[in-house]
């Protein structure tokens, strides 16, 4: 990406994000070689706090490449921000309605043409008491099928610290350490040119969000537990791993 043809909103957000994120977090950034210098990519990660898209934009962007989101439809509608979001290029998602194809069209688009996607499979922060990831929906695995582009796991650590979704606190203190790792592309090889069944669909975002798991816990330290599963009626842990 040649940074110097950002244009006036991109580069804007660039100085915008980075007046916040330089002075309140103490970076510990790695993998950034695992990033494609160019061409189409989809970044998964793990999502913990509202505050993270923050942080890991600034790790992509500083990656060398443009940091775009796909983001709830509502923030779109907002006055001032939802135009500046859509100058930046994010992409909107309308969820649970006919319009949500719109967003994968647009994510592959996007892919095709050579830009990155950044996405988060889980589709929420994630409900895990102990901020553990869940089990993930299968968009990702869908934009994947369609593009056949690099899959790179990034996971984060700290942001929580900022904006902790379990309390709603926001918490403003100067060098918050925050740790982002970047791992080299997943081989998902044994699913090329496969019909996007339920079943595809769900084989390939699991091994998406074990990888994602598996990474964490590298940074946090101890076992990962399973998948968690907010789905079901008493909220336990998914059994089931590959």
């Amino acid at each position: 990406m040649a940074r110097r043809r950002l244009g006036f909103w991109r580069r804007l957000a660039v100085i915008l994000v980075k007046a916040l994120t330089t002075p309140m977090t103490h970076r510990t950034w790695s993998g950034m070689e695992h990033i494609p210098s160019g061409g189409g990519t989809i970044f998964v990660a793990n999502h913990i706090s509202h505050a993270d898209p923050f942080v890991v934009g600034h790790y992509v962007y500083d990656a060398g490449r443009w940091p775009q989101f796909l983001g709830k439809a509502s923030l779109f509608s907002i006055p001032v921000l939802g135009p500046f979001l859509s100058a930046v290029r994010q992409i909107p998602v309308h969820r649970g309605t006919a319009d949500a194809i719109k967003a994968l069209e647009a994510a592959v688009a996007a892919v095709k043409d050579g830009q990155t996607v950044i996405i988060y499979p889980e589709g929420t922060t994630t409900h895990e008491p102990d901020l553990w990831p869940m089990r993930g929906k299968t968009g990702v695995a869908r934009l994947w099928l369609a593009t056949g582009a690099p899959v790179i796991p990034i996971v984060m650590w700290g942001p929580e610290r900022i904006f902790d979704p379990r309390t709603r606190r926001l918490r403003l203190r100067p060098r918050t350490p925050v740790t982002v790792v970047a791992g080299p592309p997943l081989d998902l090889s044994r699913w090329h040119g496969a019909e996007p069944t339920g079943a595809i669909l769900g084989e390939i975002t699991e091994v998406i969000m074990l990888q994602l798991r598996d990474m964490l816990a590298e940074i946090r330290g101890g076992a990962a537990p399973a998948l968690y599963a907010p789905n079901t009626a008493n909220h336990s842990r998914a059994k089931g791993q590959l």
